[in-house]
């Protein structure tokens, strides 16, 4: 029967910035602190986000305005392009070479 290991809000803290700082990877660092790896990464998703370094994932209005704006011009590109594909099948049908 294993026993849990309980590890200090510190020590957490402390080897996610380990990870963080020194821009190595969570494996290499778990494997150094003889720690699971998945472990290591989910103290340094929550030392990121109580860092304030990830984004929560919601867009400003600006950027939900530009993104509607990419998507209707996209649109239209597709629309383009098919009348374009169309046109040029039309006209290499009636003038075969």
């Amino acid at each position: 029967m294993s026993t849990r290991k309980k590890y200090t809000p510190e020590y957490r803290q402390e080897a996610a910035r380990l990870v963080i700082d020194t821009d190595r990877s969570a494996a290499a660092v778990a494997r150094e602190l003889n720690v699971n790896p998945g472990l290591l990464g989910r103290w340094v998703k929550a030392e990121r986000e109580r860092s304030g370094e990830l984004p929560t994932g919601e867009l400003e209005v600006d950027e939900r305005a530009e993104l509607a704006r990419l998507r209707k011009e996209i649109a239209e590109l597709k629309m383009d392009n098919e009348f374009l594909g169309k046109a040029a099948a039309f006209f290499a049908r009636k003038h075969p070479k």
